[in-house]
């Protein structure tokens, strides 16, 4: 089973009919709503559409809704693009009107930006495939020098290299988008360009405010953030290593180590890792992945992440479900590797309370006495998450009544969603009919070792406080 959960962004190509079906039954477990594009009927419609796909299927589906963030872009040209060369100057100016762009001057959407720049600043646009170094500026104008050159188009997004931009990481357009993803009950909201933990906190208030349950997503795509990186993952539920917006502020090379360190980090503190941009974008045209693509995936599955993400391959690509399928595929390869499926993860440490000590006791006895899988009643999913930050390869399975609890586990490694009631349940029958529902889907057999955990208090959140071991086939009475 297939530890590490994909995540597939909608767009065009999965509106085609079967498509997003087809990516269900490849094994999709999150879908990416992408406020930037398309109506609020539009998203409406998809995810109307994935739960129904979902219900169908029987396996629980979580969706993200991604606010857009402040829009840092140029304007438009007069002729669409124009060819910048090396040497020449060039200039940003926010007075201009937003389709007068030309040879030597070009509008922006952020009227702050002289603001935000020094002299000798390097902008980045285009993900720094165009690169100004700023010789001067005033409260209007920004005056710069080439320095890489080539087609520049309109509407693409300036990056200072180092970060500084003060941008409001809410905006109103994002207000109006959680609203509409709060009405729609989305499962996770990712928040674009934090720089701090009070932007996280701002955005959860803003949440409560409108109503939204959902939980939160940092995306981690400025310089500023990783200075205040401990702050923005404590106030999150996740967070996702957008390696696009982040590698052109820091460089290209910076982004490996940090990128490892963001996923050990994250884990340390109980937190998902989401690791997105670029993955397999080869595929939005071909059929198989570049071995580089190959060797991505797998080295962030190889350091913890606990979902990896397609954008284009899957939005706007020729091959959305083989994308998937691909990925797949090597994701289950790199969790073969030892390094993978073993942890001496706090074994030295204090736990913080009760449910907590369960969650790393079970994951210990599993790992030591060869469980096959285990099992884990839960209300909030809380004891899972905890789990799922051990490595092993033992699948766990959270057995929840709340639909909205199986969504939220489903973006969490090595955890996967059954429908289960408790409250309705004799507390020995419940430990039979778990391990018959393994048992009929032939996860487990007569002899494997079971764990299962659950509180005294049946349908009471944050209450576990009891671990037993049962060997299937044996009478429960007589169980470890």
């Amino acid at each position: 089973m297939r530890r590490t959960k994909i995540i597939a962004t909608l767009g065009p190509a999965t509106d085609k009919p079967d498509i997003l079906e087809k990516l269900i039954n490849a094994g999709v477990d999150v879908f990416r709503l992408n406020y930037s594009h398309q109506t609020h009927e539009h998203h409406e419609n998809r995810m109307k559409e994935i739960r129904r796909l979902s219900s169908k299927h029987k396996h629980a589906v979580a969706i993200i809704a991604d606010l857009q963030g402040p829009k840092i872009r140029i304007e438009n040209f007069k002729n669409g693009e124009i060819e910048l060369v090396e040497g020449e100057n060039f200039k940003i100016d926010t007075t201009l009107s937003k389709n007068d762009g030309d040879q030597s001057r070009v509008g922006t959407s952020y009227k702050k930006l002289p603001d935000d720049i020094k002299v000798k600043d390097t902008l980045m646009i285009d993900d720094g495939r165009i690169v100004l170094n700023v010789l001067s500026k005033n409260k209007n104008v920004i005056d710069c020098k080439v320095i890489t050159g080539g087609t520049l188009s309109n509407g693409k997004g300036i990056n200072i290299q180092g970060g500084g931009l003060s941008a409001k990481s809410i905006t109103e357009k994002d207000i109006e988008d959680m609203q509409h993803a709060a009405k729609i009950k989305v499962d996770y909201i990712a928040i674009s360009f934090p720089r701090n933990g009070s932007d996280i906190k701002k955005a959860r208030k803003m949440m409560k405010d409108c109503n939204c349950n959902a939980h939160v997503i940092a995306k981690i795509e400025r310089a500023d953030a990783l200075i205040n990186i401990d702050e923005i993952i404590e106030e999150s539920d996740a967070i996702m290593i957008a390696r696009g917006d982040l590698g052109v502020e820091i460089g290209d090379a910076a982004l490996p180590p940090i990128q490892k360190s963001l996923i050990k980090k994250a884990r340390q503190m109980d937190r998902v890792a989401i690791t997105a941009t670029q993955m397999m974008e080869s595929m939005i045209e071909n059929k198989i992945p570049t071995r580089a693509e190959v060797f991505d995936v797998a080295n962030a599955v190889i350091d913890g992440t606990d979902a990896v993400m397609l954008s284009g391959e899957t939005s706007i690509g020729n091959y959305p479900d083989e994308a998937v399928k691909s990925m797949s595929r090597i994701c289950e390869e790199a969790e073969k590797q030892r390094s993978v499926r073993v942890s001496d993860h706090r074994t030295n440490l204090s736990f913080d309370n009760i449910p907590m000590a369960i969650a790393m006791s079970s994951m210990y006895s599993a790992n030591h006495i060869g469980a096959k899988a285990i099992c884990s009643l839960t209300e909030t999913g809380g004891t899972c998450l905890w789990m799922s930050r051990i490595s092993s390869g033992i699948p766990i399975f959270a057995f929840t009544r709340h639909t909205s609890t199986r969504r939220r586990v489903a973006l969490f490694r090595g955890v996967f969603p059954m429908k289960f009631d408790i409250t309705h349940t004799d507390p020995l029958e419940a430990n039979k009919q778990m391990i018959d529902q393994l048992t009929e889907q032939k996860i487990v057999e007569k002899g494997d070792f079971v764990i299962i955990t659950k509180g005294d208090l049946r349908g009471e959140r944050g209450a576990s406080n009891n671990m037993k071991i049962i060997q299937v086939g044996q009478a429960l009475e007589h169980t470890l």
